[in-house]
């Protein structure tokens, strides 16, 4: 067990900087806000955290804009503060992740400012500029995530350049060596700084087609999604740059990256572990996380995941994000589906990774025009109201603001914060959190839930996924009722005289010998 590495181990918890606790009184979250709850996130059973940038950057996308890669933004503190962070949370054995986005910088980082200056300059092509075609058009049909074409028009040098996302964001030029060996030295600085990994945002978009052909056409319902991005991401050499990145990080102990490849396709998505299991750590399943409320496809897109990974590579699950809207709100607000929800997250064979506030059963905010702040809301309001409603301020408490500021928070609070917040949850021994916290507790004491396999079961009810965790010293048996009505069930043989360790109500679930009922959406853990 002890050459596991803990980032298999232990549960990750995703913050959002800004909405997790203000100290400085400005409405916007900071490293000393997080500090304050470095006990919280260790009662809570939690091993590592995950901190969306925090890099400076002039906040076009919030942080995904960097403008210098070595130093910390002063909305949330300053690089004292963070040594400060990361020792402390050391102390309490809490990992520290950075969210690091290379595959572009902001338009104001020294990089971009020197490229655009001049075609002579040192870093003329530090980022990808291309000259236009006839009648001053963009050099190929390529379009931005955010919307519009891919490419803006520099007067100063005469071209294009590329940016995948907003104009605010060219795209680095990792072809350009020079490139990837100044991104490699921002990874080996903060490695040397005491960090435990990286977040690695959008890496199947490093790499472009290097004679910048033109994508081919599909339908779908807006611009982006009308072509087939074959040219300008998830190039074939994306997987080499993997390697070189997890060549980098074996040479300091206990350290992990855990990529970002927004892509539906699981085999892509699964070829960025590398051929050998080389590449990421980890990388994201978003295919796992798209999935209907139905027993069957979560159980086949765990296996299909599963079988694509084999039993080298390891998982990685998360059912929210600060990019989609929180599960609580998609799976219908239901407290029932939030615990089986939890129980899947935390039982599958992998990392599970929450997202902050998750534990209290925080929905998806409802934030009014007015207040829009995304790009994506302004741009493409009504028919997308952006991702603000997943970055809403974490409710702590019933008080003014939900504890998180005195001052105006830079997002409004959720309208059910005295009703859904932390200190009320505290209070109430069947509440949300107390079963988050119960589950990460009996994860962080299985040997079965942490290192064991997985093989799923058939109880002839398709309202029920049940699988098995088992590995040399323990043998679970993980049962989820998917409807919102009793269901019968019976056990494996194997499992007859099977125990139940864990479950919500455990007098909710009625058993006699082999056979039970589980309630709506009810769950239990069953110890062979």
């Amino acid at each position: 067990m002890n050459q596991q590495p803990w980032w298999q181990k232990g549960v990750i918890y995703q913050i959002y900087p800004r909405s997790f606790l203000d100290t400085t009184h400005n409405g916007i979250g900071d490293l000393k806000g997080i500090i304050r709850k470095l006990d919280y996130l260790k009662t809570l059973g939690i091993g590592g955290v995950w901190l969306c940038p925090i890099f400076p950057s002039p906040m076009y996308d919030f942080g995904y804009d960097t403008s210098d890669y070595y130093d910390i933004e002063p909305l949330f503190g300053s690089m004292e503060t963070f040594e400060e962070l990361l020792l402390k949370a050391r102390e309490k054995k809490i990992r520290i992740l950075l969210d690091l986005a290379l595959n572009h910088s902001s338009h104001l980082h020294p990089w971009f400012v020197e490229s655009s200056s001049s075609r002579n300059d040192p870093k003329a092509d530090w980022y990808i500029w291309a000259d236009p075609r006839p009648l001053k058009r963009p050099p190929n049909n390529w379009k931005s995530v955010f919307g519009g074409p891919a490419w803006t028009w520099s007067e100063q040098r005469k071209q294009f350049y590329l940016h995948s996302f907003l104009p605010e964001q060219p795209d680095l030029n990792w072809r350009n060596p020079e490139v990837k060996k100044q991104t490699f030295k921002i990874l080996h600085f903060w490695l040397e700084k005491g960090v435990d990994g990286f977040r690695l945002d959008v890496v199947d978009f490093y790499l472009k087609d290097e004679k910048l052909r033109s994508n081919p056409l599909r339908l779908g319902r807006r611009p982006y999604e009308m072509q087939k991005h074959i040219y300008d991401k998830n190039r074939p050499e994306n997987i080499e740059i993997m390697k070189e990145t997890r060549a980098l990080l074996d040479h300091y102990p206990e350290k992990m990256a855990l990529g970002e490849v927004a892509e539906r396709n699981t085999k892509i998505a699964a070829s960025y572990y590398g051929p050998e299991n080389n590449g990421l750590h980890l990388n994201f399943n978003f295919n796992f996380l798209e999935q209907p409320w139905k027993a069957a496809a979560f159980q086949k897109a765990i296996e299909e995941w599963e079988n694509l990974l084999g039993p080298e590579n390891w998982p990685v699950y998360t059912l929210s994000n600060h990019d989609v809207p929180r599960h609580f709100s998609r799976y219908g607000n239901c407290l029932g589906r939030a615990r089986v929800a939890a129980t899947l997250l935390l039982t599958l064979r992998g990392t599970p990774v929450l997202y902050y506030g998750e534990e209290i059963g925080m929905p998806q905010g409802k934030i009014p025009r007015s207040r829009i702040l995304d790009p994506v809301g302004k741009r493409y309001w009504p028919f997308h109201p952006g991702r603000d409603g997943s970055r809403t301020p974490i409710q702590w408490t019933g008080d003014r603001n939900s504890g998180f500021t005195p001052s105006n928070p830079w997002l409004p609070v959720n309208h059910d914060y005295k009703r859904v917040n932390l200190a009320a949850q505290k209070k109430d021994p069947n509440s949300l959190f107390h079963f988050y916290r119960g589950l990460i507790n009996f994860r962080n004491n299985s040997m079965a839930l942490q290192r064991g396999e997985i093989q799923f079961l058939d109880l002839k009810n398709p309202q029920i996924l049940a699988f098995k965790r088992q590995d040399p010293v323990e043998s679970l048996l993980i049962i989820l009722n998917f409807s919102s009505r009793k269901q019968p069930v019976v056990l494996p043989s194997e499992f007859s005289g099977a125990k139940l360790v864990f479950s919500w109500k455990k007098d909710n679930i009625e058993m006699q010998k082999n056979q039970l009922k589980l309630p709506p959406s009810g769950l239990g853990i069953f110890r062979e």
